[in-house]
């Protein structure tokens, strides 16, 4: 999934000051939509880490990547990828009904669920193999990872993840090229 700027919609507004800089314009847009971008970023980030209730520093940083404006491309593309995360990313503990842990930011209690080794509760030990992983007994000596129903890139494009980048970018793109035409004509 990916969320796109471009100076479409602005363009009209300054094309007098646009024709004025010749062969600096797209300079102009590239510093314009580039410093958009970054804001816009930290605020689907901070966004998208409350409506998923995953670590920002940890996770969110991580999945969303970007591609910056350049001369070739004059767009400010965040994409994310993948799939449906593993709990153990949800702040999981371990308590003696299940793992609790807090995809979509809500704290509950996933019954027969376990992420230590052992029978009696308080001779239980954490494997290091097993990385902090969530699982579920499947059958006799069989195991799955238990995974939380949050899917980022499907986060990412709903909710007040993508109403959070449609306003940084309305509320601050003109602003930022109005800037950088003036900056390049004083210079």
């Amino acid at each position: 999934m990916r969320l796109i700027i471009t100076a479409d919609g602005v363009l009209a507004h300054f094309s007098n000051q646009l024709g004025a800089l010749g062969k600096k314009a797209p300079l102009a847009m590239q510093r314009a939509l580039a410093r958009t971008g970054d804001g816009a970023r930290k605020q689907v980030v901070r966004a998208l880490a409350q409506q998923t209730g995953l670590p920002q520093k940890r996770v969110i940083h991580r999945a969303v990547r970007v591609k910056r404006p350049h001369f070739g491309d004059l767009s400010y593309t965040m994409t994310t990828r993948g799939g449906d995360i593993r709990l153990k990313y949800f702040r999981a503990r371990e308590t003696r009904k299940g793992v609790a842990a807090s995809p979509w930011g809500e704290r509950k209690v996933f019954a027969g669920t376990f992420t230590r080794a052992g029978w009696v509760w308080k001779k239980r030990i954490v494997k290091s193999n097993w990385n902090g992983q969530v699982f579920r007994r499947t059958g006799e000596g069989q195991f799955e990872v238990v995974r939380s129903g949050v899917i980022i890139p499907a986060e990412m494009v709903k909710g007040e993840t993508v109403q959070a980048w449609h306003a940084a970018v309305e509320r601050n793109l003109e602003q930022r090229l109005r800037h950088e035409i003036g900056r390049l004509l004083r210079g």
